[in-house]
């Protein structure tokens, strides 16, 4: 396996991707993506701290963050079909007016 440092330094890469991707762009479908390599990249650190403790333990956390993820892609997406089937958008700025 390579240096931690190089698996670790991937993950905030990643992570900050997806982070980046969240804070500039307006559609939905696209915060969506980004929020799920937000959180492949936190798996991944789990994965490589438990690989270099020898400890099951951040693998299991990641079955259930990846448990996580499929329900709040299904809600999300869901979400997101009933959005556009009332506003034909899915842009964020024009689901915002419908806060009254």
């Amino acid at each position: 396996m390579p240096d931690s440092w190089i698996v670790l330094s991937l993950c905030s890469v990643i992570f900050f991707i997806g982070l980046f991707g969240v804070l500039v762009r307006r559609n939905v479908l696209i915060l969506m993506m980004c929020i799920e390599l937000m959180l492949n990249a936190v798996n991944l650190t789990f994965v490589a701290y438990a690989r270099q403790l020898g400890d099951l333990s951040g693998q299991m956390a990641v079955f259930f963050i990846i448990t996580v993820a499929a329900a709040e892609a299904a809600v999300g997406l869901g979400l997101v079909v009933a959005l556009y089937r009332t506003l034909r958008t899915v842009d964020t700025d024009d689901i915002r007016l419908l806060r009254g």
